[in-house]
Protein backbone atom coordinates (compact mmCIF):
# COMPACT_ATOMS: atom_id res chain seq x y z
CA UNK A 1 0.00 0.00 0.00
CA UNK A 2 0.91 3.65 -0.48
CA UNK A 3 -0.11 5.79 2.49
CA UNK A 4 -1.01 9.36 1.57
CA UNK A 5 -2.87 12.36 2.90
CA UNK A 6 -5.95 11.36 0.91
CA UNK A 7 -5.95 7.77 2.13
CA UNK A 8 -4.46 4.45 1.09
CA UNK A 9 -3.62 3.52 -2.49
CA UNK A 10 -3.37 -0.12 -3.47
CA UNK A 11 0.08 -1.06 -4.78
CA UNK A 12 1.55 -4.40 -5.77
CA UNK A 13 4.35 -5.45 -8.08
CA UNK A 14 5.93 -8.62 -9.37
CA UNK A 15 8.43 -9.69 -11.98
CA UNK A 16 11.41 -7.97 -13.57
CA UNK A 17 12.11 -6.02 -16.73
CA UNK A 18 10.51 -2.85 -18.06
CA UNK A 19 7.96 -1.45 -15.59
CA UNK A 20 4.33 -1.69 -16.66
CA UNK A 21 1.68 0.04 -14.53
CA UNK A 22 -1.69 -1.66 -15.02
CA UNK A 23 -4.84 0.30 -14.13
CA UNK A 24 -8.10 -1.68 -14.04
CA UNK A 25 -11.57 -0.38 -14.73
CA UNK A 26 -14.64 0.16 -12.58
CA UNK A 27 -15.94 -2.52 -10.21
CA UNK A 28 -12.54 -4.19 -10.42
CA UNK A 29 -9.18 -4.41 -8.66
CA UNK A 30 -5.57 -5.01 -9.62
CA UNK A 31 -6.33 -8.73 -9.54
CA UNK A 32 -8.15 -8.32 -12.87
CA UNK A 33 -4.77 -8.30 -14.62
CA UNK A 34 -3.66 -11.71 -13.32
CA UNK A 35 -4.58 -13.65 -16.49
CA UNK A 36 -2.54 -11.27 -18.65
CA UNK A 37 0.36 -11.12 -16.21
CA UNK A 38 0.36 -14.91 -16.26
CA UNK A 39 0.44 -14.90 -20.06
CA UNK A 40 3.47 -12.58 -19.99
CA UNK A 41 5.46 -14.78 -17.62
CA UNK A 42 8.59 -12.93 -16.48
CA UNK A 43 8.68 -10.47 -19.38
CA UNK A 44 7.84 -7.32 -17.41
CA UNK A 45 7.82 -5.83 -13.92
CA UNK A 46 4.07 -5.56 -13.48
CA UNK A 47 2.72 -2.94 -11.07
CA UNK A 48 -0.99 -3.11 -10.24
CA UNK A 49 -3.37 -0.85 -8.37
CA UNK A 50 -7.10 -0.15 -8.00
CA UNK A 51 -9.04 3.02 -8.70
CA UNK A 52 -10.80 5.11 -6.07
CA UNK A 53 -13.36 3.16 -4.06
CA UNK A 54 -12.18 -0.26 -5.22
CA UNK A 55 -9.85 -2.85 -3.73
CA UNK A 56 -7.49 -1.30 -1.21
CA UNK A 57 -7.73 2.26 -2.59
CA UNK A 58 -9.68 4.71 -0.44
CA UNK A 59 -12.37 6.89 -1.98
CA UNK A 60 -11.48 10.60 -2.21
CA UNK A 61 -14.35 11.90 -4.31
CA UNK A 62 -17.71 13.23 -3.22
CA UNK A 63 -20.94 13.57 -5.23
CA UNK A 64 -20.08 17.27 -5.54
CA UNK A 65 -16.49 16.71 -6.67
CA UNK A 66 -15.99 13.87 -9.11
CA UNK A 67 -13.12 15.39 -11.09
CA UNK A 68 -11.02 12.78 -12.85
CA UNK A 69 -8.01 14.62 -11.43
CA UNK A 70 -8.51 12.69 -8.17
CA UNK A 71 -8.01 9.44 -10.09
CA UNK A 72 -4.99 10.87 -11.92
CA UNK A 73 -3.46 11.79 -8.55
CA UNK A 74 -3.44 8.20 -7.33
CA UNK A 75 -2.10 6.77 -10.58
CA UNK A 76 0.70 9.34 -10.55
CA UNK A 77 1.55 8.24 -7.00
CA UNK A 78 1.75 4.64 -8.21
CA UNK A 79 3.99 5.63 -11.13
CA UNK A 80 6.25 7.55 -8.77
CA UNK A 81 6.53 4.56 -6.42
CA UNK A 82 7.35 2.29 -9.36
CA UNK A 83 10.27 4.58 -10.22
CA UNK A 84 11.69 5.73 -13.54
CA UNK A 85 9.79 5.66 -16.81
CA UNK A 86 6.85 3.27 -16.96
CA UNK A 87 4.54 1.90 -19.62
CA UNK A 88 1.03 2.92 -18.54
CA UNK A 89 -1.85 0.58 -19.41
CA UNK A 90 -5.49 1.30 -18.56
CA UNK A 91 -8.65 -0.72 -19.18
CA UNK A 92 -12.15 0.76 -19.43
CA UNK A 93 -12.51 3.68 -16.98
CA UNK A 94 -8.87 2.99 -16.09
CA UNK A 95 -8.04 3.77 -19.71
CA UNK A 96 -9.75 7.13 -19.40
CA UNK A 97 -7.77 7.82 -16.22
CA UNK A 98 -4.54 6.82 -17.99
CA UNK A 99 -5.39 9.34 -20.71
CA UNK A 100 -5.87 12.05 -18.07
CA UNK A 101 -2.49 11.17 -16.54
CA UNK A 102 -0.78 11.42 -19.93
CA UNK A 103 -2.39 14.82 -20.62
CA UNK A 104 -1.24 16.21 -17.27
CA UNK A 105 2.35 15.29 -18.14
CA UNK A 106 3.48 14.90 -14.53
CA UNK A 107 4.25 11.17 -14.67
CA UNK A 108 7.27 9.68 -16.41
CA UNK A 109 5.71 7.62 -19.20
CA UNK A 110 7.53 5.60 -21.83
CA UNK A 111 4.31 4.57 -23.59
CA UNK A 112 0.55 4.55 -23.21
CA UNK A 113 -1.97 1.76 -23.83
CA UNK A 114 -5.72 2.34 -23.65
CA UNK A 115 -8.19 -0.53 -23.79
CA UNK A 116 -11.87 0.21 -24.40
CA UNK A 117 -12.00 3.62 -22.72
CA UNK A 118 -15.58 4.92 -22.22
CA UNK A 119 -14.66 8.28 -23.74
CA UNK A 120 -18.23 9.57 -23.95
CA UNK A 121 -17.09 13.16 -23.43
CA UNK A 122 -14.98 12.94 -26.59
CA UNK A 123 -17.99 11.67 -28.54
CA UNK A 124 -19.95 14.72 -27.40
CA UNK A 125 -17.33 17.35 -28.21
CA UNK A 126 -16.63 15.71 -31.57
CA UNK A 127 -20.29 15.87 -32.57
CA UNK A 128 -21.04 12.15 -32.48
CA UNK A 129 -24.48 12.54 -30.92
CA UNK A 130 -25.78 9.08 -31.81
CA UNK A 131 -23.06 7.19 -29.99
CA UNK A 132 -23.01 9.67 -27.12
CA UNK A 133 -26.75 9.13 -26.63
CA UNK A 134 -26.17 5.37 -26.49
CA UNK A 135 -23.88 5.85 -23.50
CA UNK A 136 -26.24 8.37 -21.88
CA UNK A 137 -29.38 6.29 -22.32
CA UNK A 138 -27.69 3.29 -20.75
CA UNK A 139 -26.20 5.12 -17.76
CA UNK A 140 -29.32 7.23 -17.10
CA UNK A 141 -31.51 4.12 -17.02
CA UNK A 142 -29.04 2.26 -14.81
CA UNK A 143 -28.65 5.12 -12.33
CA UNK A 144 -32.41 5.68 -12.15
CA UNK A 145 -33.01 2.00 -11.48
CA UNK A 146 -30.42 1.97 -8.71
CA UNK A 147 -31.93 5.08 -7.11
CA UNK A 148 -35.33 3.36 -7.24
CA UNK A 149 -33.98 0.44 -5.21
CA UNK A 150 -32.82 -2.08 -7.80
CA UNK A 151 -29.65 -3.41 -6.14
CA UNK A 152 -28.56 -5.17 -9.35
CA UNK A 153 -29.14 -2.17 -11.63
CA UNK A 154 -25.48 -2.30 -12.61
CA UNK A 155 -26.31 -5.34 -14.75
CA UNK A 156 -27.57 -2.84 -17.35
CA UNK A 157 -24.09 -1.37 -17.70
CA UNK A 158 -22.33 -4.74 -17.70
CA UNK A 159 -24.60 -6.07 -20.46
CA UNK A 160 -24.14 -2.85 -22.47
CA UNK A 161 -20.42 -3.55 -22.48
CA UNK A 162 -20.36 -7.33 -22.77
CA UNK A 163 -23.65 -8.19 -24.47
CA UNK A 164 -26.97 -9.47 -23.13
CA UNK A 165 -26.55 -12.00 -20.35
CA UNK A 166 -22.98 -11.04 -19.43
CA UNK A 167 -23.81 -10.05 -15.86
CA UNK A 168 -25.80 -13.22 -15.26
CA UNK A 169 -22.89 -15.31 -16.58
CA UNK A 170 -20.43 -13.95 -14.04
CA UNK A 171 -19.58 -15.99 -10.92
CA UNK A 172 -21.63 -14.99 -7.85
CA UNK A 173 -18.67 -13.35 -6.08
CA UNK A 174 -17.94 -11.17 -9.13
CA UNK A 175 -21.57 -10.10 -9.43
CA UNK A 176 -21.63 -9.37 -5.69
CA UNK A 177 -18.58 -7.12 -5.94
CA UNK A 178 -20.11 -5.18 -8.82
CA UNK A 179 -23.29 -4.67 -6.78
CA UNK A 180 -21.29 -3.66 -3.70
CA UNK A 181 -19.27 -1.06 -5.60
CA UNK A 182 -22.17 0.46 -7.56
CA UNK A 183 -21.94 3.80 -5.68
CA UNK A 184 -18.28 4.16 -6.73
CA UNK A 185 -19.19 3.29 -10.31
CA UNK A 186 -21.84 6.00 -10.40
CA UNK A 187 -19.14 8.49 -9.40
CA UNK A 188 -16.98 7.04 -12.19
CA UNK A 189 -19.65 7.86 -14.75
CA UNK A 190 -19.89 11.44 -13.53
CA UNK A 191 -16.10 11.72 -13.90
CA UNK A 192 -16.22 10.19 -17.37
CA UNK A 193 -18.93 12.49 -18.74
CA UNK A 194 -17.12 15.57 -17.44
CA UNK A 195 -13.81 14.52 -19.02
CA UNK A 196 -13.75 15.85 -22.58
CA UNK A 197 -10.14 16.76 -23.41
CA UNK A 198 -9.49 19.05 -26.34
CA UNK A 199 -7.71 17.94 -29.49
CA UNK A 200 -4.90 20.33 -28.57
CA UNK A 201 -4.37 18.70 -25.17
CA UNK A 202 -4.33 15.21 -26.68
CA UNK A 203 -1.82 16.37 -29.29
CA UNK A 204 0.68 17.03 -26.48
CA UNK A 205 0.94 13.30 -25.68
CA UNK A 206 4.10 12.70 -27.66
CA UNK A 207 4.78 9.09 -26.69
CA UNK A 208 4.00 5.79 -28.45
CA UNK A 209 0.35 4.93 -27.84
CA UNK A 210 -1.74 1.84 -28.48
CA UNK A 211 -5.54 1.92 -28.45
CA UNK A 212 -7.24 -1.48 -28.30
CA UNK A 213 -10.92 -2.18 -28.88
CA UNK A 214 -12.96 -5.33 -29.24
CA UNK A 215 -14.53 -6.34 -32.52
CA UNK A 216 -17.63 -7.48 -30.60
CA UNK A 217 -17.82 -4.39 -28.38
CA UNK A 218 -20.72 -1.95 -28.42
CA UNK A 219 -20.46 0.37 -31.46
CA UNK A 220 -20.37 3.43 -29.19
CA UNK A 221 -17.32 2.05 -27.37
CA UNK A 222 -15.62 1.20 -30.65
CA UNK A 223 -16.24 4.68 -32.03
CA UNK A 224 -15.05 6.42 -28.85
CA UNK A 225 -11.74 4.57 -28.99
CA UNK A 226 -11.37 5.30 -32.68
CA UNK A 227 -11.61 9.01 -31.86
CA UNK A 228 -9.04 8.66 -29.07
CA UNK A 229 -6.56 7.01 -31.43
CA UNK A 230 -7.15 9.62 -34.15
CA UNK A 231 -6.36 12.48 -31.75
CA UNK A 232 -3.16 11.00 -30.30
CA UNK A 233 -0.18 11.93 -32.49
CA UNK A 234 1.68 8.61 -32.19
CA UNK A 235 -1.17 6.14 -31.76
CA UNK A 236 -1.90 2.76 -33.31
CA UNK A 237 -5.51 1.53 -33.29
CA UNK A 238 -5.98 -2.23 -33.12
CA UNK A 239 -9.11 -4.38 -32.96
CA UNK A 240 -9.24 -7.80 -31.34
CA UNK A 241 -11.84 -9.69 -33.32
CA UNK A 242 -14.35 -11.67 -31.28
CA UNK A 243 -13.50 -9.80 -28.08
CA UNK A 244 -15.81 -7.45 -26.24
CA UNK A 245 -15.24 -5.01 -23.41
CA UNK A 246 -13.98 -7.47 -20.80
CA UNK A 247 -11.15 -8.62 -23.06
CA UNK A 248 -8.45 -8.69 -20.38
CA UNK A 249 -10.35 -11.63 -18.84
CA UNK A 250 -11.72 -13.31 -21.98
CA UNK A 251 -8.75 -12.79 -24.34
CA UNK A 252 -5.69 -12.27 -22.11
CA UNK A 253 -3.24 -13.94 -24.50
CA UNK A 254 -4.27 -11.85 -27.51
CA UNK A 255 -4.38 -8.62 -25.50
CA UNK A 256 -1.06 -9.47 -23.91
CA UNK A 257 0.61 -10.03 -27.26
CA UNK A 258 -0.54 -6.67 -28.61
CA UNK A 259 0.65 -4.81 -25.52
CA UNK A 260 3.97 -6.68 -25.30
CA UNK A 261 4.72 -5.84 -28.93
CA UNK A 262 3.85 -2.21 -28.29
CA UNK A 263 6.07 -2.02 -25.20
CA UNK A 264 8.94 -3.73 -26.99
CA UNK A 265 8.68 -1.16 -29.76
CA UNK A 266 8.67 1.72 -27.27
CA UNK A 267 11.70 0.24 -25.50
CA UNK A 268 13.44 0.04 -28.88
CA UNK A 269 12.66 3.72 -29.46
CA UNK A 270 14.22 4.57 -26.09
CA UNK A 271 17.37 2.61 -26.92
CA UNK A 272 17.69 4.29 -30.31
CA UNK A 273 17.20 7.71 -28.71
CA UNK A 274 20.00 6.93 -26.27
CA UNK A 275 22.28 5.90 -29.13
CA UNK A 276 21.44 9.09 -31.04
CA UNK A 277 22.17 11.22 -27.96
CA UNK A 278 25.51 9.49 -27.39
CA UNK A 279 26.46 9.97 -31.04
CA UNK A 280 25.53 13.64 -30.89
CA UNK A 281 27.55 14.24 -27.72
CA UNK A 282 30.53 12.09 -28.71
CA UNK A 283 30.78 12.09 -32.50
CA UNK A 284 33.17 9.65 -34.08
Amino acid sequence: MIEGAGGRIEYDERGAGPAVVLVPGSCSTGAAWRPMIGAWGDQFRCVTTSLLGYGGTAERRTPGDTSISHEADIVEAVVQRAGGQVHLVGHSFGGLVALAVAIRGQAQLASLTILEAPAAGLLRVNGDCRHYRAFRSMSDAYHAAFAAGNAEAIATMVDFYGGAGTFASWPPRVRAYAVETTPANILDWRSAYDFAPSAASLATIDIPALVLRGGASHPAVQRANEIVSALLPRAELATIEGAAHFMIATHPNEVGRFIARHIDGAEGDKSQAAVNLTTACFPA
